[in-house]
């Protein structure tokens, strides 16, 4: 279930409707990778959740700039 990183230029193409499922799924895939690291097991890409923190809080800052979040 390994999703695109996002850029800013494409997140800011999307719909609102459009970022708040992108948010939601990488909050589940972050969740889920979180587990498995502390469950012990490694992550089948280590650097992966670092990427999707990432465009979530790149998310997020679009999302405040449109005025979308209080």
């Amino acid at each position: 279930m390994l999703m695109a990183i996002l850029r800013a230029k494409e997140i800011r193409k999307m719909k609102d409707e459009e970022l708040e499922k992108k948010l939601a799924d990488l909050r589940k895939e972050l969740m889920r990778i979180k587990t498995q690291i502390a469950q012990g097991t490694a992550p089948e890409n280590p650097g992966r959740a670092r990427e999707i923190r990432r465009t979530i809080a790149r998310i997020l800052t679009i999302k405040r700039e449109r005025g979308g979040v209080k």
